[in-house]
């Protein structure tokens, strides 16, 4: 082949800019699919972090460090005895709202917090927990942040007994998705148990 000759300059040009093209086309690809298991794993949480980074890319980038994070904990479900012990407390503080809603809200948010720690969470600044919890929990963090948010107010006096209402029920949702159970060591009764629980309103 002759290098020189015109012909071949040009359907080498031509070949290098197919193959430069062809690679531009996957790695768009794949940046498409990569966006779109990430808009369907976060849900909601997605479009949050995107409005807050104000960058698609920067957002995408903060998500997949979220999952690494999370990757590398050791997350464990809850043997049988450890769930039940969880659900009790709930029920005992959760009926103790009428007394004390103040309390209960931060009971409900020291119970979240433990319940996380068994789980193999680390439990350091909100803002870090929320994001964990985003990458196997997001249709709750939600709630989460929002049961945050009324527990700011009420440390400033600014939330109704309603706001208070709405903060433990928030805590409950993420405490019903954080509160999974070892499967293979949970007696029939225990299920009976999760699934009265379930129906409970605060």
């Amino acid at each position: 082949m002759n290098m020189h000759d015109p012909q071949t300059l040009i359907v080498g040009a031509v070949l290098l800019v197919a193959a430069i093209g062809a690679v531009v086309l996957v790695a768009r690809e794949r940046k498409r699919v990569q966006s779109r298991r990430l808009q369907e794993q976060f849900g909601p949480e997605y479009n949050r972090v995107v409005s807050k980074a104000g960058d698609r890319d920067k957002a995408e980038a903060e998500l997949k460090a979220r999952e690494a994070r999370v990757e590398r904990l050791q997350l464990v479900a809850l043997p049988v005895a450890e769930a039940t012990r969880f659900t009790e407390e709930w029920k005992l503080l959760q009926s103790r709202f009428v007394d004390n809603p103040t309390g209960v809200v931060a009971g409900a948010d020291q119970l979240v917090r433990e319940l996380m720690l068994k789980r193999g969470y680390p439990v350091g600044d909100f803002e870090r927990r929320a994001a964990d919890i985003s990458v196997h929990h997001p249709k709750v963090v939600e709630n989460y942040r929002a049961a945050q948010a009324i527990a700011v107010r009420e440390a400033r006096g600014e939330a109704t007994t309603e706001d208070l209402r709405k903060a433990v029920v928030h805590y409950r949702e993420l405490f019903d998705d954080l509160l999974e159970v070892n499967e293979l060591r949970k007696p029939k009764p225990v299920v009976a148990v999760a699934s009265a629980r379930k129906k409970e309103v605060v």
